[in-house]
């Protein structure tokens, strides 16, 4: 593997012309193709196997037509202090606003409040639905400012008028404002870490040009493959994190070969050949935890994972042909102020502040260890009482109108309003349909914490219906969950009746399935994604503890972030500091997301920092001293690499999405803690007690085990190396 990469870097700096202009030629071929391609739409989800998928695609199957995809908005009337929307004026402004309402292009129809009863006990509060004949996606702005200008008008009557649903839908999710904060900082960090424009610049230029071609790709793909238009977002924030951490190491590499004394290409080839190797091994765990994701079962989330892992690929072959290539452009360019304006390349043998942490860390392991350990393990116990669900309007900021008109509708007609069930009765082997679905109505109806049932609405052929149940409770509350569970089970006496079966759907019993099929995937998707990356690692370090102690590290770190998420999110502890208002359940999606993303950005640092301690080991040093070793020429990278990776991630925290600002927040504490407690003190420590063990290796796995050589022990094997004498190329190396 070394051998190989080393070849690949000298040629990639040797033919860096043919390089420049190959990327330049992919980067203009997908750049046209995603141009010409047509545009991505938006992928309807779904989740295969679970009740509340079933009884949406009988719907579909039963109700052609009815279940169209169209965006809606409900708007909200509140008649002033004291007064009633029912009154002369107050009916008038509503009635001239739900008539205004109709009139949009895109409006397929409008409910008339006082026609369909849409008033509450008091007659203070009512709603309309206003249902369009395109998705959200697709109203334009001009259907956008028809309804806003509405709402306006009716306000100056002197009604409160707020609306939610799909239609007041920004479009927004993590947008350019946070990848422009995450980069900035990421400059900033690069600039601090190797004192040269050229090389903080470099790291940067190759990222953007590995997600220009990513997302290129994917936008080109798109209507092919069937992706929508929120695949891309992963790929774009990993691909940016990843591309830039890559290249770093490499730049890194380079530099430090320089010091050494080699040529320019001949350390663009030693910085491919052992830096090279770490980023390959890296990137397979990042790949290998992202297309895991399928393991999963929700078909968007799969292609997101699979796209974002795309992604990676393509920052790791950047980083093995183009950043060599670029620095056979400006060889010079990027090594430190000093060495450029003196003409001296010095190498230092000195300490320097990773070498004087490890040795902190050496001489008190066991304080470290567990200090490390009981720390991360204190932030992990609120993860014990996660609840899992899908926050809706009631978690946007009370500025929004979502927010408040989520919040007129809970006082005006209750808790679980916002969140009715819908109940899908399948009549079709009984006898008497109506009677059969009359029955089952009754049943449902008088289950404890049910506070109204809809009258049924058949279907054309008159053995299907469909009702919807209003709790008592809110859609995000654990009563509502106990209360669908209460009703599924119920479903074998009724159906025993009636010889009619019938499945609960609905947004919040579809919410209620996805975090119950989540939690159910998230132990086989640990396993395989885990045992997959221990196998790598073992490859990698061939040492059968060291793989076992990354593991067990990432785990802790993921543990403690959730927990750290549950604090501020669910429990509320410093939530208002990070503008969350409304405190609820933690996404579905977010343990998924946490383990799947953050394990592979875990084993980039433990494959980083350990690979040079193996490299030291294998060279002779003792197991103390390939730890210094390690972190001599690895740990303010590493450093550098986490602040950039927690700039990146920080900067979606600042995102209003409450959902966004989850997982800024969750993405940027786990990798705080991976990097920081977990590979900067943990790891070092672990590897402190264990002395000699933690290389060892049974003999006959020795034997089965393939050997790739990443420390590149082969490289320092041959013959002639390639030094660069006093005054080649402007540089004269020094010593001291």
């Amino acid at each position: 593997m070394a051998t190989f990469l080393y070849r690949v870097g000298r040629l990639a700096f040797r033919r860096r012309w043919y390089v420049a202009l190959v990327w330049a030629a992919v980067l203009a071929a997908v750049g046209l193709g995603a141009l010409k391609a047509p545009g991505a739409s938006d992928e309807e989800f779904s989740m295969p196997g679970i009740e509340s998928q079933k009884a949406f695609d009988l719907m579909e199957e039963r109700f052609p037509g009815a279940t169209a995809d169209g965006a809606s908005a409900r708007v909200v009337f509140v008649a002033p202090g004291g007064q009633k929307v029912t009154a002369a004026e107050n009916r008038k402004a509503v009635e001239e606003a739900v008539s205004e309402l109709g009139d949009g292009t895109q409006v397929a129809s409008v409910v008339d409040p006082f026609q369909a009863k849409a008033v509450s006990a008091d007659g203070a509060t009512a709603y309309t639905t206003v249902t369009y004949k395109v998705a959200a996606n697709d109203l334009t702005d001009a259907g956008k400012s028809h309804l806003e200008r509405t709402l306006g008008e009716a306000r100056d009557s002197g009604l409160t008028v707020e609306a939610g649903g799909s239609a007041m839908d920004d479009g927004g999710g993590a947008g350019g404002a946070a990848e422009v904060i995450g980069i900035a900082i990421a400059a900033v960090v690069l600039l601090v870490t190797f004192g040269s424009l050229a090389a903080a610049g470099l790291p940067l230029l190759t990222a953007v040009i590995g997600v220009g071609v990513s997302m290129a790709t994917i936008l080109a793909l798109a209507d092919a493959l069937g992706l929508s238009t929120t695949t891309g977002t992963l790929a774009m924030m990993l691909g940016l994190a990843v591309g830039i951490d890559y290249a770093l190491f490499v730049v890194s590499r380079y530099r430090e070969e320089r010091r050494r004394g080699r040529t320019p290409q001949e350390a663009a080839g030693l910085a491919v050949g052992t830096a090279g190797s770490a980023v390959v091994f890296a990137g397979l765990t990042v790949v290998i935890a992202l297309a895991g994701l399928s393991v999963v079962g929700i078909p968007m989330l799969t292609k997101m994972g699979l796209a974002a892992a795309g992604a990676v690929v393509v920052a790791v072959f950047i980083a093995l042909t183009l950043v060599p290539a670029f620095l056979g452009f400006w060889p010079n360019a990027v090594l430190p102020r000093k060495a450029r304006r003196s003409g001296r390349v010095e190498e230092t043998a000195g300490d320097n502040g990773g070498t004087r942490w490890a040795r902190f860390v050496l001489r008190r392991p066991l304080p470290v260890l567990l200090l490390g350990v009981v720390g991360l393990g204190a932030l992990a116990l609120p993860a014990t009482d996660l609840q899992l669900g899908m926050p809706g309007d009631e978690a946007k900021s009370t500025s929004t109108t979502e927010r408040r008109a989520y919040d007129a509708l809970a006082e005006a007609f209750g808790p679980g309003f916002n969140g009715p069930l819908t109940v899908v009765v399948d009549a079709k082997g009984d006898t008497d349909p109506k009677g059969a679905v009359t029955k089952v109505t009754d049943r449902i109806g008088g289950t404890k914490g049910i506070v109204s049932v809809s009258p049924a609405r058949f279907n054309e052929a008159g053995d299907t219906a469909v009702f919807s149940v209003v709790p008592s409770t809110a859609p995000t509350d654990e009563k509502t969950k106990d209360l669908v569970t209460v009703i599924r089970d119920e479903r074998p006496g009724v159906e025993a009746g009636t010889g009619a079966t019938f499945e609960v759907t609905g947004t919040t019993a579809m919410n209620i399935d996805i975090a119950d099929k989540v939690q159910a995937a998230l132990i086989p998707y640990l396993i395989i994604v885990v045992g997959l990356a221990v196998v790598l690692l073992l490859v990698v370090f061939r040492s059968l503890l060291v793989p076992l102690k990354a593991a067990l590290g990432f785990l802790l770190s993921v543990l403690a972030s959730l927990g750290a998420v549950v604090v501020v999110f669910q429990q509320g502890h410093g939530a208002e500091l990070l503008g969350v208002e409304q405190t609820g359940p933690i996404m579905s999606l977010m343990p998924i997301f946490l383990v799947g993303i953050v394990f592979g950005l875990a084993m980039d640092y433990e494959v980083f920092l350990v690979s040079r301690m193996r490299e030291a080991y294998v060279h002779g040093e003792r197991p103390g001293q390939a730890v210094v070793s390690g972190f001599r020429h690895s740990a303010r990278v590493v450093v550098a690499a986490a602040l950039i990776m927690i700039a990146v991630f920080a900067g979606f925290i600042g995102e209003s999405d409450s959902m966004i600002k989850m997982i800024g927040f969750g993405l940027a504490s786990a990798v705080l803690f991976d990097a920081f407690v977990v590979r900067l003190a943990i790891v070092p420590a672990v590897l402190a007690l264990l002395g000699d063990k933690a290389w060892w290796l049974p003999k006959w796995l020795d034997r089965i085990l393939p050997r790739v050589d990443v420390e590149g022990e082969a490289l320092s094997r041959r013959p002639e190396v390639e030094r660069e004498p006093a005054g080649t190329t402007g540089l004269e190396v020094a010593r001291t």
